[in-house]
């Protein structure tokens, strides 16, 4: 774990700095960078969790599921990896913070994969290790979803 703390309020505001130009930067949080139809992935989610997120409505349901069993306390600065695909940009980042139930320490590392058109994320895809989340969690039950964002 990256030792340093960023400075950022949370995760929008570091995606904003991260994205810049390419995000609208008066959006109010991370659920308003998307486009309506925005597509949030978890590629290495276990089977019968979450994958795939449709739309806005659909994300913010998720996430303020995950806002009550995951409390984040800091971010890394991001590494901002460029493509020559101009729209899509890779951040590597890490966050400190606990499991709300057990108490355990959630320290995990993501790679995440992000498209923008138009000032904002039309397609989010999340790297991130299962078993980190296991381990703080004490089982994934959490993290399963409705049957319309699995894959």
């Amino acid at each position: 774990m990256v030792d340093h703390t960023s400075g950022f309020a949370g995760f929008s505001d570091m995606l904003k700095h991260s994205l810049g130009a390419l995000v609208d930067q008066t959006a109010e949080d991370f659920v308003a960078m998307m486009t309506p139809d925005g597509v949030m992935e978890f590629p290495y989610a276990p089977p019968g969790s979450v994958r795939e997120i449709k739309g806005r409505v659909a994300l913010s349901s998720y996430l303020s599921r995950l806002g009550d069993i995951l409390a984040v306390d800091r971010l890394s600065e991001p590494q901002i990896h460029h493509t020559l695909t101009p729209n899509v940009v890779i951040l590597e980042f890490e966050c400190a913070g606990r499991a709300l139930k057990t108490q355990r320490p959630y320290h995990q590392r993501y790679i995440s994969v992000i498209t923008v058109r138009d000032g904002m994320i039309e397609r989010y895809v999340d790297y991130w290790n299962p078993l980190v989340a296991l381990e703080a969690l004490d089982n994934l039950a959490p993290l399963q979803g409705e049957a319309e964002n699995k894959l």
